[in-house]
């Protein structure tokens, strides 16, 4: 997409959106003293939580590119997980990854056979294997775990990746971090979960996201496959195999799922299969999708916010998730502002009456449940739905029937 004259290219405007946040962040934690909004422990926990969540919003990127929408993420990272599970406590952490990354690309290949060759809706398609993966992972898990684990919602311990830093810089970072400087001590500790405690997965997952970029914006092959999902008609006009396309775009984007299944089974945390431990990572992932436009930097974005909500939840529980309450409404003050600027007075009416509101909440208790701590992932995915819905540009095709020949 070509930008127009006088606007910041994307990369630049999610370099001032992290900014801004960082920014936030530091008001926030400087204000209420809650430091483990900007830990170099909560952000190291936000990358391993946002990974899966990350492939997952890769595998929806593939395949809605290519036109075919893909509600079961959800089932094929649950195939993943007990694909990286089994090969894992066979053969060791790098058999997990390919394990993971054959089951989910087995799960897209139903979803293909389903929508691409026979024009199963979508949607009734995605639920289907969704439901598939999740019976049939416990079968599964009771036929081949019970023996070894004795529980066949759980599998044995099994190896992880070592774990490493990046040298010199990690230790830099958390020496600056602990100088307790505003914002320069707060961007400190995020950015030093971003290079502490890796592991292969992580990186490879990361890496995804421009090589992503690069296959299908700089390739003819992706060119062809983004004409598939815009235009499929011009496209096969043009000599384009609209029907190998998607198939191989949807058997892609059930791999990069099962991966981060995968990913969910090699977490130094769990290192095993656990019977419902997606638990709803592959449609938070669509989500994060759909946040970012349809766009691998956007999607990253999501993602991270969605795995910075869950870790920080986790590693601090309610009284962190209320003091970001308080970031919550400088944000949408800042946003009510803008919108007001450039004349969206109804929006930024809603945006600061949401700010208020958020704010009264926030000033009227001191911590909040830990109900609702847990539930703050699927309301923040909620929230940034609502807030990007106007500005969303999906694909002119996805999710319609194709079928060859058509439109000749």
């Amino acid at each position: 997409m070509t930008e127009r004259a006088g606007e910041l290219p994307g990369w630049a405007r999610s370099a001032l959106i992290a900014a801004f946040l960082v920014l936030v962040l530091s008001i926030t934690v400087t204000l209420t003293g809650q430091g483990q909004l900007t830990s170099s422990g909560t952000s190291e926990a936000a990358v391993r939580l946002g990974l899966p969540i990350l492939l997952a919003a890769l595998g929806g990127l593939w395949a809605e590119r290519a036109g075919i929408i893909n509600i079961g993420l959800e089932g094929m990272m649950v195939l993943g997980t007990w694909g990286a599970a089994w090969a894992g406590y066979q053969w060791g952490p790098w058999a997990a990854v390919l394990g993971g990354l054959v089951l989910g690309a087995l799960g897209g290949l139903v979803h293909a056979i389903a929508t691409v060759t026979f024009n199963v809706n979508h949607i009734v398609s995605g639920v289907a294997v969704t439901l598939l993966g999740t019976g049939l992972t416990q079968y599964l898990a009771t036929l081949l775990f019970t023996p070894v684990s004795q529980n066949p919602r759980q599998s044995p311990r099994l190896e992880g990746f070592a774990e490493y830093s990046i040298p010199g810089l990690s230790s830099g970072l958390q020496a600056l971090e602990a100088q307790q400087r505003v914002f320069v001590s707060d961007l400190a500790g995020l950015l030093s979960g971003l290079v502490t405690g890796l592991t292969p997965i992580v990186v490879l997952g990361f890496a995804l996201v421009p090589f992503s970029y690069f296959v299908l914006w700089k390739t003819p092959f992706g060119l062809r496959l983004r004409s598939c999902g815009e235009s499929p008609v011009a496209a096969e006009s043009l000599g384009v195999n609209v029907i190998a396309h998607k198939y191989v775009a949807v058997v892609v984007s059930g791999g990069l799922a099962g991966l981060g299944g995968a990913a969910l089974v090699l977490n130094p945390g769990q290192l095993g299969y656990l019977e419902n431990q997606v638990g709803g990572r592959g449609y938070i992932g669509l989500a994060a999708m759909i946040f970012g436009n349809w766009r691998p930097a956007g999607l990253l974005i999501g993602s991270a916010l969605f795995g910075y909500v869950d870790g920080l939840q986790l590693r601090a529980g309610g009284e962190a998730v209320h003091a970001l309450l308080y970031g919550a409404t400088l944000v949408a003050v800042v946003v009510a502002v803008l919108w007001a600027i450039r004349r969206m007075y109804v929006a930024a009416g809603v945006a600061l009456a949401a700010g208020l509101a958020v704010y009264a909440i926030y000033w009227s208790t001191e911590t909040v449940p830990s109900e609702f701590a847990s539930y703050a992932p699927q309301l923040v995915t909620l929230i940034v739905l609502a807030a990007a819905s106007q500005r969303l540009r999906p694909p002119a095709r996805l999710g319609v029937e194709y079928r060859r020949g058509e439109g000749h």
